[in-house]
């Protein structure tokens, strides 16, 4: 038996893995996991906590950008409220735990050996000057394209596009045979990924980077990035009517059954072919962006924990956060939300070919360089200035009397907003 002894949260934890019932607690989690696959996720933490005798309470606020829950968890921290955890990413967390709001997990991390089991790209996305305050539970890659293979069959295409050319002839033929060329949900954060996926594929590592990340106004304005837009419009007339402002998995969904080719979106699109019975290989595909095969861009999903004044609310909380990073529900987890664990030394043998070319993919540009984070999943810009530029890009793509000049000299401008 397992027991534990350690100074947790301010408090002595005495045996945390083994409590009885009587000493339990209820942990108030926020998170924007309400697809069906996500759902699932959600499903395996609660029952896990249950085993213990903890209460998840849930805390789910729809919106698959998160920007909702995110003006939820700010209504309620400011009030004094805060939940026992919520789901936060990228530079978010520096932002958040300036405002010296979350709990320190530096000895559980001590405990459980969190610095040898997480890739170092993990462990500066839930540090905060040196000291863990989150919890990672996935790593998903962003630049998947999503292919459903009866259509490409029944469509005259031979293999999946490797670049926006032969995307767009691939396209043209699939629209002749009465289907939807392109999956897209018009809602401002996806238009984000579509774009992010373009300028990648488009203008490579250096652009990406120049331009979103480190938003030099020399690439901004290059013929790249008006190249980028360019493709970016194009790509508008190959979805369907119905497109504006549908959810993401309501979108996948078209893929699924059958009217659309593809979908350019992160691997929790995965989560939701595999709950409809679909595999990879057979029924649909999972390959990198038109030219991005030797890029990752990352989406880690975290768990930031808040500071509790309840010593029952902080032992659900304490057990929370050991689950989460334990190896049982790094596997069960990210098998049913089509992601990768956090944790290197989880086995993938159960988890299928698109997961097992995510690691492979995450190692090998590990070393390259080419491992990037998602700028249009929160992971890479301050708050505002990423709204800032969503809105410019969700203007363009909604838009059509926008120019790639207007929108470029509008980018330009919210580059400096902090």
């Amino acid at each position: 038996m397992k027991t534990a002894i350690f100074k947790f949260f301010g408090f002595v934890l005495v045996g945390l893995l083994h409590l009885p019932p009587s000493l339990a607690g209820e942990a108030e989690v926020l998170h924007f996991w309400t697809s069906p696959g996500e759902a699932k996720s959600v499903t395996e933490l609660k029952e896990l906590m249950a085993q213990r005798g903890h209460v998840w309470k849930d805390f789910a606020v729809l919106g698959g950008g998160g920007g909702n829950a995110m003006s939820a968890l700010r209504e309620r921290v400011a009030s004094g409220r805060p939940p026992a955890a919520a789901s936060i990413k990228g530079p978010a967390i520096q932002e958040w735990a300036k405002l010296n709001s979350f709990a320190n997990l530096d000895l559980m991390a001590s405990v459980e050996k969190w610095d040898q089991v997480l890739p170092k790209v993990v462990q500066d996305q839930v540090k905060y000057k040196g000291s863990y305050i989150a919890v990672p539970v996935n790593i998903h890659r962003n630049n998947w394209m999503w292919t459903n293979t009866e259509i490409l069959a029944k469509s005259g295409v031979a293999a999946n596009p490797k670049t926006f050319d032969e995307f767009f002839l691939a396209a043209d033929k699939i629209k002749a045979k009465g289907y939807i060329p392109l999956a897209h949900g018009g809602q401002a954060w996806q238009n984000f990924v579509l774009f992010e996926s373009v300028v990648l594929g488009i203008g490579g590592v250096d652009l990406y980077k120049r331009a979103l990340i480190d938003l030099d106004a020399s690439a901004i304005s290059s013929a790249q990035m008006q190249k980028s837009l360019d493709v970016f419009r194009r790509l508008k007339t190959y979805t369907d009517e119905k497109s504006q402002g549908r959810d993401w998995n309501a979108t996948t969904d078209l893929v699924i059954k059958n009217k659309a080719a593809f979908q350019f979106m992160g691997d929790w699109v995965k989560g939701e072919f595999l709950v409809a019975g679909k595999q990879p290989g057979k029924e649909f595909l999972c390959s990198a962006t038109p030219g991005s095969h030797d890029v990752f861009t990352y989406v880690i999903n975290s768990f930031a924990m808040f500071q509790l004044k309840s010593w029952e609310a902080q032992k659900a909380q304490g057990y929370l956060a050991y689950v989460m990073l334990g190896k049982n529900f790094q596997e069960s987890f990210n098998l049913r939300k089509g992601s990768i664990p956090a944790r290197v030394d989880v086995n993938l043998s159960k988890f299928d070919d698109c997961a097992k070319a995510s690691r492979k993919d995450l190692d090998s540009t590990s070393q390259t360089g080419n491992l990037l984070p998602s700028v249009a999943v929160d992971m890479a810009l301050p708050t505002k200035t990423h709204a800032a530029i969503q809105a410019i890009v969700n203007d363009y793509w909604s838009n059509d009397q926008v120019t790639a000049s207007q929108a470029i000299a509008r980018f330009i401008s919210a580059s400096t907003v902090k």
